[in-house]
């Protein structure tokens, strides 16, 4: 891995992968739905979305043909805390992506017609999302934890919000946060020397800086939200508070959450799905933020099942706050943990990835090595202070389906371990 900064002090990030034939670049930009003002939200996904729309040189036609003819796929996400903007191309062709992606970056046109019918387009994409209940609870149980923080808002935005912006709007929303501050370039892949000076010579007069910093951190509610919607299942969200992304017990969390969660030989996936066959889908995850965190558990299930899978869930979770994990769990979620590493980094996307959001988030890298060695020094004390911070707090609860009775009498306070600071 190899960290430059061209002359105006624009962050490259790059590895080569000689043994490839591809070549994944990626524009990183830090800010997402959590920078918005309330009344901004879903400006960020909007901008992502109109960059695809047309500049003076291509139109949008234009630029899917670019990348089709020459076998390539470009594509962009937004999350909460930022933006990307990639490609994937055989390495002859990486200088027609960076091409493409440069002259979308600083040259879009927000053509007003482009952007009422892109307003739609979004539109449909948030009327896709709200006929999904497995989707529409994660964000429910979010915002029990956030209540009106930024953190809380929806990526897609709402319909009211959207109506009202403009052209000039999504322009100076993109003149405050795509700052040279904010921006990464990542490459991954089979390259030389030769793409810095073409890196350069795309991105070496991007000059615009400042911008905002209007983040401060979300305080943990627990809360309770509830949606109702005739669905055939009730979903189901259980949040506690979680780490940062920079927390050094980062992999300490990832363990838990691979013995409790995580894959099909975890305890909720065991002793919910395979032992009583309660429900189809049951999982968990932890999502780190620049200052916070969520641990999650979901699962989806028959109203008439409901009771008894929340009593399952909450039981699996209190056993853990109390006796933590078996040193079979522990060893074994290692193993698993540095599998699936080593396995991520097989693809020059996945490569790319990493170093722009390590970037970008947190300003430092680790060699594989290095990460291994924080993965192989994990202790059962490490587990047990991720545990005492999960559990210091009444825990936040979603559900979207046709009835809230069996989530009206649940204590969330009942998981509280006793004697945590």
């Amino acid at each position: 891995m190899r960290k430059v900064q061209l002359k105006n002090g624009l962050r490259v990030v790059m590895e080569q992968i000689p043994t490839c034939r591809s070549v994944s670049f990626g524009i990183w930009v830090k800010t997402g739905s959590r920078d918005e003002r309330p009344e901004e939200n879903g400006i960020s996904h909007f901008i992502e979305h109109m960059l695809f729309k047309g500049t003076e040189r291509f139109d949008a036609k234009d630029i899917a043909e670019q990348f089709d003819a020459i076998g390539g796929n470009v594509n962009a996400f937004t999350s909460k805390e930022y933006t990307c903007y990639y490609a994937k191309v055989l390495d002859e062709h990486l200088p027609i992506a960076v091409d493409v992606l440069s002259d979308m970056f600083f040259n879009s046109l927000f053509d007003e017609t482009e952007l009422s019918k892109e307003k739609n387009v979004i539109l449909e994409e948030i009327s896709m999302y709200e006929d999904t209940p497995d989707d529409i609870v994660h964000d429910l149980v979010t915002e029990a934890a956030y209540g009106s923080h930024p953190l809380a808002y929806p990526i897609l935005g709402t319909e009211e919000r959207l109506s009202r912006m403009t052209s000039s709007t999504l322009q100076a929303y993109m003149k405050e946060n795509y700052t040279l501050e904010n921006t990464v370039i990542s490459v991954a892949g089979n390259i030389d020397d030769q793409v810095l000076d073409l890196i350069e010579r795309h991105f070496g007069d991007f000059n615009r800086s400042g911008g905002r910093n209007t983040i401060h951190m979300p305080e943990f509610l627990g809360d309770l939200r509830y949606r109702k919607k005739k669905t055939e299942q009730n979903h189901i969200c259980l949040s506690f508070q979680g780490l940062p992304i920079d927390d050094p017990r980062q992999y300490a969390m990832v363990l838990l959450n691979n013995a409790l969660g995580g894959g099909m030989s975890s305890r909720l996936f065991q002793e919910i799905r395979e032992k009583r066959g309660l429900a189809y889908s049951v999982y968990s995850y932890h999502s780190s933020h620049a200052d916070s965190g969520l641990f999650t558990v979901y699962a989806g299930t028959a109203p008439k099942q409901t009771k008894d899978v929340l009593e399952l869930t909450k039981q699996i979770l209190r056993d853990v706050s109390i006796q933590g994990l078996t040193e079979s769990e522990l060893r074994k979620g290692k193993e698993q943990l540095k599998g699936s590493l080593i396995l991520s980094l097989e693809s020059t996307g996945s490569r790319m990835n990493r170093l722009g959001k390590n970037e970008l988030m947190l300003g430092k890298h680790y060699t594989l090595d290095e990460m291994i060695e924080r993965i192989e020094a994990v202790e059962m004390e490490d587990v047990r202070y991720v545990l005492d911070w999960m559990f210091e707090k009444p825990f936040s609860l979603a559900m979207v389906g046709a009835s809230d009775r069996v989530i009206n009498g649940i204590r969330r306070d009942e998981l509280v371990l006793s004697g945590t600071n």
